[in-house]
């Protein structure tokens, strides 16, 4: 078997084969961290400027006082805004001279307006799209580690944004943010808006705002981040909002600690991590948001980041007063204060618990395939294939190594994928073969199989290569072991293939018309369908109580959660469980909380004769406060709800939503505050 993988056009059409300049092939990618460092100096082209959300943005942030130089559109020169149109992005650099680009296209599109900019050498490239396939963005990381002329930020990100240079590069919520000190690092939007918010409101602001985003390759990452704003003269603290997915959390823990160890006056840093009450194999909102083989939880990145030195806190609202008192006793270089000495380790809210085994077995907005059908595809491809089980059983998969922006091989020793005991291998998305490779016999010999069967691994990995590559999978796990006859046998397997190829592109309709939409939770298809993403929580035994018509009930929790932004929502689950509460689900409405979206989402929660209370935590950035107020109120008349809820909103109009929420006279309980609602809402989930 003889397969060649480099190939110059891809079935999806991004080329590979573009040659760009001779001052970025012996270069590092690394060497574009620079780049990040934004200002009032940075010139910013827009990809996709005509378009309805960019052309909104561009006069936003003009009129902020953002230095924008017009923009593209292909084939076509003019003006836009008052604005020269660029017919492509080369010639834009020609005549403009761009440092950076934002790129606002579509997600099937984005993947080929980066690989535009990589090109033509934009310094910085943002784009903040979600549902950019994976292996789209596998491509363009293949080419971003070729060159050291352009740092990606994004996708699926809010973007970049200097409050102290009056530079956005992305869709933040202005309002909320005022120069300042602080810099902020995030994967989710929401929660990085929160942050800014918590933070202006302690009079700090913000210097730099550096979103890593929600998908599983970031273009750029914690470590990037931090690596700017320790050099940073502007930046005097750093916060950090992780969440599950990857182990982007864990590499900042270590240089979280090595920088302490280096530093005798080192910047106070503090950290939020979402999702420790998220159920395992769940992608909760974001399409990173979820954990791999091997890959550690939540309450491991927490503990490690805690361990490391950082600040921890359950909730985005405390970064403020907490960083206020960091920043007290931190002493600026050059500056002599009397409270100067170490960084204070006085504010750990979040309790330490000990992680629990959750429900759920299966990513919703990816397609996992039944095993029958996995085997089915191995067997096509002859690799034997038996479902039974051994003690001497190990495992592989062909997965993405978020650090190393790559595919990689996890192996495990044993049949399940535990972080302690597997290991990655990482290669280059352009080169994998696998038949006589050294990267076989390394698997080989990690797994302890004899020299015998390396051959027919790579064979093996191989084919899983073949698949994962054709079919656009994002992991394809298999357990396997060697049979009496000396041959390798498959012995499980569980395959999940990339949803943002099929929606957003159109590819792979083949694969997933195997989903069976009949065999998943009815509420949770229902959400999908006007764009809502509901995971129904359900831990037996936790709790037990009887409704009004006595009936005796048993379940997670009593309180129905309704947020905006996954992150968000990770995070109220996290609090509200701190708290005391009992969660019975996860709902994101999706960046916009529109009064359809709220109306469709009480409905779902309604319908589970568990939730005894509604808990609605909105964070009101490009919509605003009053307008979700609004829907709420025409949304819990319309439907004739008699469950209690409490509303939670933040950000801009927050005044005016909070007053409609309480002159509404309905059995509505507006609040600012979180702490002060979530109390609320578990003392009515109780009653």
């Amino acid at each position: 078997m003889s397969l060649h993988f480099l190939r110059r056009v891809p079935r999806n059409g991004l080329s590979l084969s573009r040659s760009f300049s001779k001052s970025s092939r012996a270069a590092s990618y690394a060497d574009t961290l620079p780049n990040l460092k934004i200002g009032a100096h940075t010139r910013v082209l827009f990809q996709g400027f005509t378009g309805r959300q960019a052309t909104a943005n561009v006069k936003e942030s003009l009129e902020w006082g953002t230095n924008i130089i017009g923009g593209v559109k292909p084939g076509v020169e003019g003006e836009h805004l008052g604005l020269p149109v660029f017919p492509s992005v080369k010639v834009a650099q020609e005549r403009a001279k761009p440092d950076a680009s934002a790129i606002y296209v579509p997600g099937n599109q984005t993947a080929h307006a980066i690989e535009e900019a990589i090109e033509a050498e934009i310094p910085l490239v943002v784009a903040v799209a979600e549902h950019v396939p994976i292996h789209d963005l596998l491509r363009i990381h293949s080419m971003l580690q070729t060159q050291s002329k352009t740092r990606l930020v994004g996708a699926n990100c809010p973007g970049i944004i200097s409050a102290i240079g009056k530079c956005r590069i992305g869709f933040q919520p202005l309002p909320c943010f005022a120069p300042g000190n602080v810099g902020i690092v995030a994967k989710s939007g929401t929660l990085s808006y929160e942050s800014v918010a918590s933070t202006t409101r302690a009079g700090l602001g913000q210097s730099l705002c550096i979103s890593m985003g929600g998908d599983v390759l970031a273009g750029t990452n914690f470590v990037d981040a931090l690596k700017i704003f320790e050099h940073d003269p502007e930046t005097q603290g750093i916060i950090l909002v992780g969440e599950i997915g990857g182990t982007a959390e864990m590499d900042a823990a270590e240089w979280i600690q090595d920088y302490r160890m280096r530093n005798s006056n080192p910047k106070p840093i503090m950290a939020l991590v979402g999702g420790l009450e998220a159920p395992s194999g769940r992608i909760m909102g974001h399409a990173g948001a979820w954990t791999a083989p091997g890959e550690p939880g939540a309450q491991e990145k927490y503990r490690a980041l805690e361990r490391a030195g950082a600040v921890m806190v359950n909730h985005p609202e405390k970064f403020g007063e907490g960083m206020k008192a960091l920043l007290g006793s931190y002493t600026r270089p050059g500056v002599s204060l009397d409270s100067a000495g170490s960084q204070r380790r006085g504010f750990h809210t979040l309790r330490r618990s000990t992680p629990v085994s959750k429900a759920g077995t299966q990513h919703k907005r990816n397609l996992y395939i039944k095993q029958f059908q996995a085997f089915d595809i191995l067997k096509q491809r002859s690799v034997p294939v038996r479902e039974v089980a051994s003690e001497l059983d190990v495992s592989v998969s062909i997965s993405i190594d978020r650090t190393a922006l790559s595919p990689c091989i996890v192996a495990s020793r044993n049949a399940e994928f535990i972080a302690r005991q597997s290991r990655k291998f990482p290669f280059s998305y352009t080169q994998a073969t696998f038949e006589n490779s050294k990267l076989a016999t390394e698997v080989g010999s990690y797994l302890d199989l004899p020299a015998s069967a390396h051959s027919m691994l790579a064979r093996l990995m191989q084919v899983l290569w073949e698949i994962f590559t054709e079919k656009e999978a994002f992991v394809l796990e298999v357990r396997f072991g060697i049979a009496a006859d000396g041959t390798l046998e498959v012995h499980s397997a569980r395959f999940g293939f990339d949803d943002a190829a099929f929606r957003s592109s159109g590819r792979q309709e083949e694969i997933h018309s195997l989903r069976n939409k009949d065999e998943e939770v009815p509420e949770e298809v229902e959400a999908e369908k006007d764009g809502i993403v509901y995971v129904k929580y359900d831990k037996p035994n936790q709790q037990i109580w009887t409704d009004a018509d006595g009936n005796r009930l048993q379940g997670e929790g009593s309180i129905g959660t309704l947020v905006n932004g996954a992150g968000l929502a990770m995070n109220t689950v996290d609090a509200l469980t701190y708290h005391g509460g009992h969660c019975a689900n996860f709902l994101d409405t999706g960046g916009k909380a529109t009064s359809e979206t709220v109306k469709s989402s009480f409905r779902i929660i309604c319908a589970d004769p568990r939730v005894n209370a509604i808990f609605v935590n909105i964070f009101g950035g490009l919509t605003r406060c009053d307008m979700i107020a609004e829907g709420i109120i025409l949304a819990f008349r319309d439907l004739d709800m008699k469950v209690p809820v409490v509303v939670r909103l933040r950000g801009t109009n927050e005044e005016l939503g909070q007053k409609m929420i309480s002159e509404s006279g309905l059995p509505l309980h507006a609040f600012d505050g979180f702490e002060g609602a979530a109390k609320k809402v578990i003392s009515l989930a109780k009653k």
